[in-house]
């Protein structure tokens, strides 16, 4: 397959007013990508609140995407686990499901030291049989550990790096890995996307809701025109940071708003509930951002 590039953005798991999953909303929110001029989509990971997903809904919602985006799209799929074994079960469902690659965060409840991460990828590129992608979004893989993993590990291929300073880790990831590295992805709901390009990212997977506003931004720094790039950053990092600092539910309501979903409702307990100076915020910056969605 072509090697991964471009706005992956990761689905968010929609919820209906009784708190069930919507598998329209999920399944139109597919749709909404692919207008939007997504080069892939990811499902579940962290931004689809994931670990508040039971196993059975974890699959059902997989091969839902899969079957949405009926090759329009890559789908990368999250087989992230508590355990070697799970993420390998994950894995394995994933390639049955037609995934084209699979993501996974390191065990996220225990941590594990450096051989047992090596037996845990080795065990989730054993059973996916497809490109692997690394998530390095908490401590333990330094770039040492990550270049062996890309080069010792047959299907381990990418790195979607979320450490701080991301920029600095990929600049380490790239220049240390070589050739059996294909690509470093940001995430971070891609706060730091300009600089992240500058040093090599190859694609970014923020969250859904403006698909088409991150598009954009790729598409004018790859035809090299980083002025322009950056004016619609500008733009969009109001909004980047509203929901860095509240939530996913901000993400959410922003793709109710766009009539994606129905409500903003979240799985994760405890969330920050959006007040009325929350969404007369959001207000404001939807009418600087508004000019440049194209669905």
């Amino acid at each position: 397959m072509a090697k991964l590039r471009g706005i992956f953005p990761v689905l968010q798991t929609p919820l209906d007013a009784s708190g069930g999953i919507d598998d329209q909303a999920l399944a139109r929110q597919v749709d909404f990508a692919v207008a939007c001029g997504a080069h892939g989509v990811v499902y579940p990971v962290l931004g689809s609140e994931f670990q508040y997903l039971t196993d059975g809904e974890r699959r059902c919602l997989v091969e839902l995407v899969v079957r949405q985006a009926a090759k329009r799209t890559p789908v990368v799929v999250g087989v992230a686990a508590t355990t070697g074994v799970g993420a390998a079960e994950y894995a394995a469902h994933a390639r049955a499901a037609g995934a084209d690659a699979v993501v996974a965060l390191p065990p996220y409840i225990a941590g594990a030291n450096r051989e047992e991460l090596f037996a845990y990828y080795a065990g989730v590129a054993e059973a996916a049989q497809c490109p692997v992608m690394i998530q390095h979004s908490f401590a333990g893989l330094d770039s040492a550990l990550l270049s062996r993993l890309l080069t010792e590990i047959e299907h381990v291929r990418y790195v979607k790096e979320e450490m701080a300073p991301s920029a600095h880790h990929i600049s380490g990831v790239v220049q240390g890995a070589g050739e059996e590295c294909w690509g470093v992805f940001g995430g971070a709901l891609g706060r730091w996307m300009i600089s992240e390009m500058r040093r090599g990212a190859v694609g970014f997977m923020p969250a859904a809701e403006v698909t088409d506003v991150y598009v954009q931004i790729w598409d004018a720094f790859q035809e090299g025109d980083e002025r322009t790039a950056r004016a619609i950053f500008n733009r969009l990092l109001p909004e980047i940071n509203l929901a860095g600092m509240l939530g996913m539910q901000v993400c959410k309501e922003v793709l109710v708003r766009r009539g994606v979903i129905a409500t903003a409702r979240m799985r994760q307990p405890g969330c920050v509930a959006l007040d009325a100076e929350d969404h007369r915020e959001l207000d404001r910056i939807l009418e600087d951002l508004e000019p440049l969605f194209r669905v």
